[in-house]
């Protein structure tokens, strides 16, 4: 995939957020009040005109409210607009010697562009008004005060959607309700009350949006107020606007070709009707006969000679544009119930009566409130639709159930939602996030990898495959920031023990509101978990922190709820805890950081896989790295490489028995199939669900199991992932019937394709390095059930993404031209880069006395000799067979990367029989990449690969151990890599 590619699919995720930072572009910030100072005064102490207008734009989350100058003349005004640009002015009638209109011209002939409003506040001085008079051409618009300073803000608003209708129905497809009404005395009144439904409307579906880029978009997307005075002007907005319209609001009588006709409104009506209108239409008049008109066409009619004239039109809104509850009702109207949001909607939606659904149907009730939600495509997509297009009423109802859905899923696919109980047991493929704070490193990636995913649409590239990232919820990092201040834990606490610090965290406190969002967890998530680490250094370009902090997995399916949440706190502490424990403190100080600067988000994973006879566990797990370090025959690099297992993903980041392949070239055998024999996967990782009294505490492991590939013959889940070996033919066959050895090397999926993994594993690899901008590892599990209806597929799960670094700066060696006399060590197998000349120290195994039972001691003696010279500041090679990192400790010495992170050179060196694979895919090789050691594998029957063992033998020690040498040369020893040909060397 190129990065155009990629950036058109990134760009199709962001666009709904940009096209809504793109409405409501122009607004009005600077406010020139011309009025006397009794009335200036009247309007901000009796109307709060100030405190209305702010407390309309923080109630809808708006950046700033605008600021509102008062002068007493209009002599005045002009003075302050030479000095300074404003975007409004409201002036008054009587503002001095200068009148208003002469005022007005004035102003226009500054600034052609700057709209002026005229302001009544006599009811008198309306009749004077004559809005075709040659003095009221350079107002803009006329309208009266009553008392209540909401006029203001319609005011800022009518001016506004004039400024923005075009763009933001074009870029949004933002609604439009046209108001037609030449009353100044009207219009002042129906304006504000539209515009305060239309805040109450926004503000509710605000409250309704789990995630907070939706939230934005809402308050920006509210419909518009387009207010016009004839029937000229409402033709001319109804056809430059028309599918954006949701309501026309109309008089009766107003100018109809620049003449007052009795009957202008109805013209309008039947002209809109002819063309096709199906947005309610409201014809008010203060002629009641005009009622019997109204009703002879079919729309609503209001007389505004009531005295409940504004609630009339208050009902109609809430009635007919879908805002505020839906209300479902019989056939002969009758309420049945009512719904707040689209949830409820759904869920009524499946109980209520079939006569009470061809009611609301055929009155195009749903997609009237689909629009008022702002679901305009749904909504068009539902009203082009009647009862008659389907064979049963029920059919009828599965369609909008499903349609509903959809709406539903759409609306927060690939964004981070807030928590609420909803969000909870549902499709949706959302992160979740917890309280507050960052979402950390590992939660950063996740979110990112999880919006790519759903913008690109891989399941159209993989039909048979489902693709995504397990149900994650992210408890920020203000979590932590609580919980270590309310706890008092401090600097103190780094004198304790690892054990002694785990049990003081167990037994401190969470915050209340987390514990109360726990509860409510807890009761809707019975699955297994795995407790995660997500701190705020973790996984970055830098520092990836791979392994360094714990995971913890829990059953979480007990019929003791409160035990499962004590379970389930007890391992967000120890996520918590683990920042302080020695080996994260030593590995923070190691690159160059405080340990106040990590702070701590927590990851909750629905655990990948399913129930096998009390096991959970996906049929498959693996890392894949899209740069291989050791290409090996005609593999380059760049085709990266894969390591997998069966069972969790702890086999693979611990660097047990796996099976490696090539994503690009999968049928390329990396290992002989007569080694492969040797050293297969015998046992694999499971959740144990039948673990109900556990300690994590005491055992970070106590509810795994390990099984034995045996067992998971019984569970029927090696169909796909062994083969058997043959001794009557000596080969591999996928052959289960046939007695032998059960070797996994995944041959049906990775040769005869019964799950793609290979092309699915090189995709997401390419996507992830071309969007990270360097190479990138991923950890990532298989879940291959399904069911006999085909609804559920095959899975693949990404779980995490990190970066790998690589060092890119050139160096080259000719092999022919190396003197193999002069060198210690050569290998043709070696990770690294560049030309390290200021390493004097070297410590190594020693081979004569190297015992594989004996590699717990051999890990305390090389931790005891890295802290020797990490207090003395120096760096050195460190040298021995097997495997370095593994947890397996008979396939090499088991430390953790704090006991040997002074080592510079890491070599993996075979002897006689001791052949292991190297650790390429484990936490402890992705630490050691990230830190730029040099990484050199030396296998045991090479032609060209050697440790000079003699020679190293030969060296006066300057420390011995039982198993350990370390020796410290005179000079510093001149280390050369080439990472493009693998080739590295060590110079006597």
């Amino acid at each position: 995939m190129d990065i155009k590619k990629l950036n058109y699919y990134y760009n199709k995720f962001k666009f709904g957020e940009d096209n809504f930072h793109n409405l409501m572009r122009k607004r009005v910030h600077e406010i020139l009040l011309v009025s006397t100072f009794y009335d200036a005064f009247i309007f901000e102490q009796d109307g709060r005109l100030s405190e209305q207008i702010y407390g309309e734009y923080m109630q809808l989350n708006l950046s700033t409210a605008p600021r509102i100058t008062s002068v007493p003349t209009g002599e005045q005004a002009l003075e302050l607009l030479r000095k300074k640009r404003y975007d409004l002015v409201i002036t008054m009638m009587r503002i001095g010697e200068i009148s208003p209109f002469k005022l007005s011209k004035r102003i226009k002939e500054m600034y052609s562009g700057l709209p002026v409003l005229l302001l009544l506040n006599v009811q008198n001085d309306v009749g004077l008004i004559d809005k075709k008079s040659e003095e009221m051409k350079f107002i803009d618009n006329v309208f009266t005060w009553n008392g209540d300073s909401k006029i203001f803000l319609a005011m800022v608003k009518y001016i506004e959607d004039r400024w923005n209708v075009k763009n933001d129905t074009e870029q949004g497809l933002v609604r439009v309700i046209l108001l037609v009404e030449d009353s100044i005395h009207y219009y002042s009144m129906f304006h504000p009350l539209l515009y305060a439904e239309i805040m109450k409307q926004t503000q509710r579906l605000i409250s309704e949006e789990l995630n907070d880029i939706n939230k934005r978009q809402r308050m920006r997307a509210r419909p518009k107020v387009l207010l016009c005075h004839s029937f000229d002007e409402a033709i001319k907005i109804y056809e430059t606007y028309e599918e954006y319209i949701i309501a026309v609001i109309s008089d009766v009588r107003y100018y109809f070709q620049g003449k007052i006709h009795p009957q202008a409104g109805i013209k309008l009506v039947r002209h809109l009707q002819m063309h096709g209108a199906q947005c309610p239409l409201l014809l008010q008049s203060s002629e009641e006969q005009f009622r019997q008109s109204a009703r002879d066409l079919g729309v609503h009619f209001l007389l505004k000679t009531s005295k409940t004239l504004l609630h009339d039109l208050r009902s109609f809104i809430i009635n007919n544009l879908g805002f505020g509850d839906f209300v479902f009702r019989d056939a002969q109207g009758k309420e049945i119930t009512r719904v707040t949001c689209m949830r409820d909607f759904e869920r009524n939606l499946r109980d209520i009566p079939e006569r009470s659904l061809l009611y609301h149907s055929n009155r195009n009730d749903f997609s009237t409130w689909l629009t008022a939600h702002g679901e305009f495509l749904f909504a068009k997509r539902i009203r082009a639709l009647s009862s008659s297009d389907f064979e049963t009423i029920e059919s009828l109802r599965d369609y909008l159930v499903s349609a509903f859905r959809e709406i539903r899923i759409q609306r927060n696919r690939g964004k981070i939602i807030h928590f609420t109980p909803d969000s909870i047991n549902t499709e949706e493929r959302g992160i979740i996030r917890i309280g507050e704070g960052s979402l950390g490193g590992k939660g950063r990636g996740i979110a990112f990898l999880n919006s790519l995913f759903c913008a690109m649409d891989l399941e159209e590239q993989f039909p048979d495959v489902t693709i995504r990232i397990p149900k994650t919820y992210i408890i920020g990092t203000a979590e932590y920031d609580w919980f270590i201040e309310h706890n008092r834990i401090g600097e103190w606490i780094t004198r304790r023990s690892d054990d002694e610090i785990k049990r003081y965290f167990v037994e401190s406190a969470l915050s209340p509101t987390l514990m109360e969002m726990l509860q409510i967890f807890i009761q809707r998530v019975t699955c297994p978990l795995a407790v995660r680490s997500s701190g705020l250094l973790e996984d970055s370009q830098s520092q990836p922190f791979a392994g360094i902090y714990e995971t913890y997995m829990v059953p979480n399916n007990c019929d003791e709820r409160d035990m499962r949440l004590s379970h389930l706190t007890d391992a967000i502490k120890l996520v918590f805890a683990s920042v302080y424990l020695q080996s994260a403190r030593n590995y923070i100080e190691s690159i160059q950081y405080k340990l106040e600067e990590e702070k701590m988000a927590v990851i909750l994973q629905e655990a990948v896989g399913s129930n096998f006879q009390g096991y959970h566990y996906p049929h498959i797990s693996g890392v894949g790295q899209s740069y291989n370090f050791y290409p090996t025959g005609n593999l380059k690099n760049s085709d990266g490489i894969a390591a997998i297992a069966i069972g969790l993903g702890k086999a693979v980041v611990e660097g047990d028995n796996i099976f490696r392949f090539c994503p690009q070239f999968p049928k390329t055998e990396i290992i002989s199939q007569q080694e492969l024999l040797g050293g297969t996967q015998k046992h694999f990782f499971a959740i144990n669900t039948n673990c109900h009294d556990f300690s994590l505490l005491d055992d970070p492991n106590s509810t795994l199991a390990r099984i034995s590939l045996r067992q998971a013959e019984t569970h029927g889940t090696l169909d796909h992932l062994v083969s058997v070996w043959d001794y009557e033919n000596n080969r591999l066959i996928t052959d289960l019937s046939v007695r032998g050895p059960r070797i996994a090397d995944f041959a049906d999926i990775l040769k005869y394709k019964y799950f793609p993994l290979a092309a699915v594993l090189a995709e997401i690899l390419e996507i992830g390095e071309q969007a990270m901008g360097v190479p990138v590892e991923i950890e990532f599990a298989i879940d291959l059930t399904t069911d006999a209806s085909g609804g559920k597929r095959p899975t693949f799960y990404v779980l995490q993404i990190r970066p790998l670094t690589i060092n890119t700066d050139e160096i080259y060696i000719d092999s022919d031209n190396i003197n193999k006399d002069d060198v210690f060590l050569y290998t043709e197998s070696g990770m690294g880069n560049g030309v390290i000349s200021t390493i004097e120290d070297v410590i190594f195994l020693d081979p004569r006395t190297f015992d594989r039972t004996r590699t717990l001691e051999m890990k305390q003696e090389i931790a005891a000799l890295n802290a020797k010279l990490n207090k003395e500041g120096r760096q050195y090679i460190l040298i021995g067979p097997g495997r370095w990192g593994s947890r397996d400790r008979f396939l090499g010495v088991p430390v953790q990367w704090h006991e040997i992170f002074k080592a510079k050179i890491i070599v993996e060196a075979g002897i006689k029989d001791f052949v292991v694979d190297a650790s390429q895919g484990t936490h402890f090789f992705h630490n050691l990449v990230s830190m730029n050691v040099g990484y050199f594998t030396v296998p045991t029957m090479s032609v060209t690969d050697f440790v000079d063992w003699d020679w190293l033998l030969a060296q006066k020690p300057a420390e011995k151990t039982e198993h350990m040498i370390h020796l410290r040369m005179d000079h510093p020893l001149v280390v050369k890599m080439d990472g493009r040909k693998g080739i590295s060397f060590i110079y006597k």
